[in-house]
């Protein structure tokens, strides 16, 4: 087999042949992205199960843009003052909590404080805060090692080893939900099972990486020195990145406002289920296997895209990925209730993976050597923070107002929430094919 040729099985012999530590940083996140994505996209389904609005289940999705916008910069200051070790046990015990108190919001019930009625579904937020705490440390180490591991030319096929890895668990952790879930008549009790195991996976992976991750080598970094440093690294990011973060903006605010009713279309817009003989597939154990079939056209074309990018550079590959994520949305909300047409939409969606790779390679390639980790946590900071409100946005127009004080109610209509989405996507695929600069490796 020529260098040039695919080898599927290529980005998991690179990953093996990484070091001990960042082995055990690996295998930890999978482990943690295994029960994520067993749970997170069901949490709006479980959430409208405790009697949560389309607005509510939109605000949870503000609120995770917020934790993703303000968790990885501390988190990865934390670990700079702490040490990887204790950092990595802190954030998945934190995790692992997280997953404890979706799994018993439902008995917590309805509650009153100083007059105010707490409905079970605010513990989902609670929860939120806590299960997100290990990924505040995952993606800044992710790109700093990647960044020193692998010469310039070859960055887009060294992030897809580990990405390949990583999302492996994203194929996984569906299929389990879906499995689980097909046990159980009643979502609520099947989906607290489904936590139940998410629970052990993370309790495991932090009791792992706590003995196995080897702290000899962690250094102890500087004091923080106040805003004035994050000001001075958000004006560090190369001039090169502007388009791309622009470009990048765009598309995530467009795909922030409906991805956390992407099972909610499944489950309760159109009721796409599957009969095959005598298997019957409700839609939420359906919309389980849509996302296996979403993330294993993802894994099996990463490492070709990857080699693609060094032949004809990171910006057509970065661009097919954003022209995926625009498009989606409104082929979703416009598609008839059949669950081929179902299937083939979600084969789709998996192609914006495709372009992960060669995307974090654009970002990461005009860093300096040792700066990596800060540039790719500026970058984030900046996009996660514009892409805050956009799932609350959605979920006003998904599920509808009322302001009463100025007499003012629209009803709602999901396909007008999914439509602008993709309208707003499509400008930054437009921006990005206008604007976007190539990384002098891949030029």
């Amino acid at each position: 087999m020529s260098e040039d040729d695919v080898d599927l099985l290529d980005p998991f012999r690179q990953f093996f042949s990484f070091r001990r530590d960042v082995l055990v940083l690996s295998v930890a996140m999978f482990a943690f992205s295994l029960g994520f994505q067993m749970t997170s996209r069901y949490v709006p389904e479980y959430m409208s199960a405790l009697g949560a609005s389309a607005f509510v289940i939109g605000l949870f999705g503000t609120v995770g843009n917020v934790i993703g916008a303000a968790y990885p910069y501390p988190g990865g200051r934390l670990s700079d003052r702490i040490g990887s070790r204790i950092a990595l046990t802190l954030f998945g015990l934190a995790s692992s909590l997280g997953f404890v108190v979706w799994l018993v919001a439902p008995t917590l019930g309805t509650i009153t404080v100083a007059g105010v009625v707490l409905e079970p579904w605010i513990w989902i937020f609670v929860g939120l805060f806590l299960a997100q705490a290990w990924k505040s440390f995952g993606l800044g180490a992710t790109f700093a090692v990647v960044k020193q591991s692998v010469p310039p030319n070859r960055l887009a096929r060294g992030f897809a080893s580990t990405e390949v890895f990583r999302r492996t668990a994203f194929l996984v952790g569906p299929l389990i939900a879906a499995g689980v879930l097909y046990a159980f008549a009643d979502f609520t009790v099947g989906f607290q099972y489904v936590l139940a195991i998410a629970v052990v996976f993370a309790v495991l992976a932090t009791i792992a990486q706590h003995r196995l991750y080897d702290a000899s080598e962690d250094s102890i970094g500087k004091e923080f020195e106040g805003v004035s440093e994050v000001l001075a690294d958000l004006r560090g990011l190369p001039s090169t990145l502007r388009p791309l973060l622009i470009a990048d903006t765009l598309v995530r605010f467009a795909n922030g406002m409906v991805y956390v009713f992407f099972v909610l279309v499944v489950t309760q817009f159109r009721e796409v289920g599957l009969t095959v003989g005598a298997i019957s597939l409700s839609p939420a154990v359906f919309f389980g296997v849509l996302l296996a079939i979403e993330m294993t056209v993802a894994l099996v074309s990463m490492p070709p895209a990857a080699r693609l990018a060094e032949r004809v550079g990171l910006k057509p590959v970065v661009g097919l990925g954003f022209l995926v994520y625009a498009v989606f949305p409104v082929l979703l909300i416009l598609a008839p209730g059949d669950p081929l047409v179902f299937a083939l939409l979600f084969a789709f969606s998996g192609l914006r993976f495709a372009g992960l790779p060669a995307h974090k390679a654009l970002i990461v390639g005009p860093a300096e050597r040792d700066s990596g980790g800060t540039v790719s946590g500026s970058y984030y900071l900046v996009r996660n923070a514009v892409v805050i409100p956009s799932a609350a946005l959605g979920g006003l127009i998904y599920g509808g107002f009322s302001l009463s004080s100025v007499g003012v109610t629209f009803a709602g209509n999901p396909t007008l929430a999914f439509g602008i989405a993709s309208a707003i996507g499509v400008v930054g695929v437009a921006y990005f094919a206008l604007f976007g600069e190539e990384y002098e490796a891949y030029a």
